[in-house]
């Protein structure tokens, strides 16, 4: 008989869908389930989903981040808080470099960029910066990298001379809200109904996040799912080997049982 033969197992519906909007039900969950879940999955995918995001910059004739830019209006600390906003989807590989270069004066937003055939843009319309001076010409490379949930600059450890490293948020997923109510299974109302919304950067649809997060929970879970005491007996014969071999070699010479000779030998090569 199967571990879940008396239990009841939840379905799940979509409620509603918007433009990078889900709200889903999952529905009927066993009594305390649903904070269980809910708090899991909220957990997942805000932190461990994949996403796209600049992780440096370069600007000709710039050489530190508290540097003007000639020709224009924002900063360069500005303009790198305004690509940190770029939503990218990197179709393949793990990094990729985006172009943009610019002549006279004007608004430049994300569609002035020059991307690589391996990347898409998702908000071409976000702005960049203003350039006012007729006769500035401008180009900015950008590095492009996959990862997961939030980078500080700091991690970007050792860059080409002129390479500003920026924050990056690689996570698809904006924002996260649950809630818990109560759900009827024929007479019993002791049931949980979660209901989850999720706002996506609009890089990964709300479902497919769902999805992705689901089988990330269940990947982690799948080991512990197959413990039994003989893996538990062999995981700790593997871990004894080391910690064995650890103590033998942080023993100290003299309780090694070693001849007058080899002990003197040792001694004077100051093992």
């Amino acid at each position: 008989m199967g571990i879940t033969t008396n239990m009841v197992m939840p379905k799940i519906e979509r409620e509603a869908v918007a433009l990078n909007y889900g709200k889903f039900i999952i529905s009927p969950l066993e009594s305390g389930y649903g904070i269980t879940v809910g708090n899991a999955l909220r957990r997942v995918l805000l932190s461990s989903l994949e996403g796209a995001a600049v992780t440096s910059i370069r600007i000709s004739d710039v050489a530190h981040e508290f540097s003007d830019i000639p020709g224009v209006r924002e900063d360069v600390l500005q303009v790198m808080l305004h690509t940190k906003q770029l939503r990218l989807k990197l179709h393949e590989g793990d990094s990729a470099r985006l172009r943009l270069e610019v002549s006279g004066e004007g608004v430049v937003t994300a569609a002035d960029i020059i991307p690589p055939a391996e990347v898409e843009i998702v908000n071409p319309e976000l702005y960049l910066f203003t350039v006012d001076d007729d006769k500035a010409h401008l180009e900015i490379e950008m590095n492009v990298e996959r990862g997961r949930g939030y980078s500080p600059s700091d991690e970007r450890g050792r860059l080409p001379i002129g390479e500003l490293p920026t924050d990056a948020i690689f996570s698809p997923v904006r924002r996260v809200h649950f809630e818990v109510g109560r759900a009827r299974v024929g007479q019993d109302t002791s049931y949980d109904r979660l209901m989850i919304e999720i706002w996506s950067d609009g890089t990964v649809k709300p479902e497919l996040a769902l999805s992705q997060s689901a089988q990330i929970m269940m990947a982690h879970l799948r080991d512990i799912g197959e413990v039994s005491e003989e893996s538990l007996m062999a995981a700790a014969e593997r871990d004894e080997k080391p910690r064995m071999a650890s103590e033998i070699y942080d023993t100290p010479i003299e309780n090694l049982d070693l001849s007058v000779r080899v002990f003197n030998s040792l001694k004077r090569t100051g093992i």
